[in-house]
């Protein structure tokens, strides 16, 4: 068997796989907690939307150097930009939560 055969079935490597999917609860997670901080700071527009990049890349930072040791590409499908890239779904949870604490800490004020 040929080496990027190996690579090709390495991808497909159930430990891999679950490995992969926490690497997205640990995005979805982020972005939970930068929603709620944008929200309970009470940033609005560019300076929301700043923290939500921020995040994204500290996160995928930590991911990169702890998870990965520098080299998303073996560990990661797509590599850096897979690593980076929050997904739509992350965009979505960072804007519905942090629209839920600005309303929950600054509506009365």
């Amino acid at each position: 068997m040929s080496a990027a055969e190996q690579q090709a079935q390495q991808r497909i490597y159930p430990q891999n796989v679950l490995a992969n999917a926490s690497l997205l609860n640990v995005k979805f997670i982020s972005s939970c907690f930068a929603g709620a901080a944008a929200g309970i700071l009470g940033l609005e527009k560019w300076a929301g939307a700043i923290l939500f990049v921020l995040s994204t890349l500290l996160t995928s930072a930590c991911i990169f150097f702890v998870n990965c040791k520098g080299r998303p590409g073996k560990y990661v499908h797509g590599g850096l930009v897979e690593l980076v890239n929050p997904g739509q779904d992350n965009a979505f949870t960072f804007v519905l939560v942090w629209t839920l604490f600005y309303a929950i800490v600054h509506v009365y004020d």
